[in-house]
C-alpha cells in the first residue's frame, strides 16, 4: 500500500552530520474472514521499533520494550486505559469495517482496514508532522491534510465520511490540538525514555563482494544503527554516479540495518582498482568508513586461482541476506478515546 510503504524507511540521505527525525509511527489493522488471525491486531513503533502489541485474542497492551515501563512511573493507570482505548477501538474498527463492505459492495471473502496514525519530530529544527490515514484492501481510502483542515477521499465510497468529518470543526480542533501538542510531546517524553536503545549509534561491518568475475562489486555494510546513512563510490576521491547502483536501506533481525551499493567494473582495468573506494555515512557520526577496492579483500563464492604450490585456495561462500520487512499487523500507541472517528 503507497500510504504506508512510504513510512517503512525513514532514512536521511546525507553526505555529513543530519538532524534526527523522530517518530512514534502506530498502526492498527482490522479483517474480516482471514483465517488463523485476530480480527484486529495494533502494533506500535517508536524509530520503527516495536514497542506496544494488542490484538483482539489476547484484549492487552503489551510492551515489547522495557522502557516503556516507565511511561506508567508517573501514571499508575496509564497502561489499563490504553488497553481499554485500544479494545474500544476494536469494536470501532468491526463497525468500520461493515460500512466499508457495504460501500463497495462486498459481501464475502476476506477485507482488510487499516489506519495508520501518528506524527513525527525534528529534533534539530523542532519541525512536526502529524499522520491519520486509512486504507480497505490495500488502497488509500482517507487522509488527513493538517495544513487545509481538510480530509483527502481519493475513492469515491470515502466521500461520504469526507464531508461528515470536514464539516465536524470541534472534532478538527482536537486533531490539529493533538498532532502539533499531544503526539510530539508524548514522542519526546518516549525516545528521552528509552534514549540509551534510540540515540545510539552503531557503525556496521563493510564488505566488498562479488558473485562472478564479471559482476559488480557490491560495498554491503550490514549492523548500523540508526537507519540514516549513506553509501557511495568513489574514483580518485570524487563521487562517481554513473555505473553505480544504490539499495536500499533494510532492517535485519536484531533491530539494526544493512544497505549496499555495486559499481560495475567492466570497463575498468583492474591496474586501476585501487582508485576507486567505497563511502559509508551515518548520520550525527562525523567519523566515515572508507574501504579501498583491492582485489584481495572481495569476498566471493567462485573458487580462487591455485597458489604458486599448485593448491587450490578455498572460496569463501557469504551468503547474502535480504531481510523483507512485512509490517502485516499494525496498531496505534497513543490512540485517544476522544479522537477516535466512525465512518458512519
Amino acid at each position: 500500500m503507497q500510504i504506508f510503504a512510504a513510512l517503512v524507511l525513514l532514512g536521511t540521505a546525507l553526505h555529513g552530520a543530519a538532524p534526527m527525525t523522530h517518530s512514534v509511527m502506530t498502526f492498527f489493522t482490522g479483517s474480516s474472514q482471514v483465517p488463523n488471525f485476530p480480527e484486529f491486531v495494533s502494533v506500535s513503533l517508536i524509530d520503527e521499533i516495536v514497542a506496544v502489541h494488542y490484538d483482539s485474542n489476547s484484549r492487552k497492551s503489551e510492551l515489547k520494550q522495557e522502557w516503556m515501563n516507565r511511561v506508567s512511573e508517573d501514571d499508575p493507570q496509564y497502561w489499563q486505559r490504553d488497553t481499554e482505548d485500544r479494545f474500544n477501538t476494536q469494536q470501532v474498527f468491526k463497525n468500520n469495517i461493515e460500512v466499508a463492505k457495504q460501500r463497495f459492495n462486498n459481501t464475502g471473502g476476506v477485507h482488510i482496514l487499516q489506519v495508520m496514525y501518528g506524527c513525527e519530530w525534528d529534533d534539530e529544527t523542532g519541525e512536526v508532522k502529524g499522520y491519520n490515514q486509512h486504507a480497505y484492501d490495500g488502497e488509500d481510502f482517507l487522509s488527513l491534510d493538517l495544513e487545509t483542515e481538510t480530509w483527502v477521499a481519493p475513492q469515491q465510497q470515502a466521500v461520504i465520511t469526507k464531508h461528515k468529518w470536514d464539516n465536524n470543526k470541534a472534532l478538527m480542533d482536537r486533531y490539529k490540538h493533538y498532532f502539533t501538542q499531544e503526539c510530539p510531546e508524548d514522542l519526546k517524553k518516549f525516545v528521552n525514555f528509552g534514549r540509551s536503545s534510540l540515540l545510539r549509534k552503531d557503525l556496521p561491518s563493510v564488505s566488498l563482494l562479488q558473485k562472478t568475475p564479471s559482476s559488480p562489486v557490491s560495498c554491503h555494510a550490514t549492523g548500523f544503527y540508526p537507519d540514516g546513512a549513506m553509501m557511495f563510490w568513489r574514483k580518485d576521491g570524487e563521487e562517481l554516479h554513473e555505473d553505480v547502483d544504490l539499495g536500499e536501506i533494510l532492517p535485519n533481525h536484531d533491530g539494526s540495518f544493512q544497505m549496499s551499493v555495486d559499481l560495475d567494473l567492466s570497463s575498468v582495468k583492474p591496474e586501476d582498482w585501487t582508485r576507486y573506494d567505497c563511502v559509508f555515512q551515518l548520520v550525527g557520526v562525523k567519523e566515515h568508513i572508507f574501504t579501498r577496492l583491492e582485489e584481495e579483500k572481495i569476498r566471493t563464492n567462485r573458487e580462487k586461482p591455485t597458489d604458486k604450490n599448485g593448491i587450490n585456495i578455498p572460496a569463501v561462500v557469504l551468503p547474502l541476506v535480504v531481510v523483507i520487512v512485512l509490517l502485516a499487523v499494525i496498531g496505534f500507541l497513543v490512540y485517544r478515546r476522544r479522537i477516535r472517528g466512525r465512518w458512519c
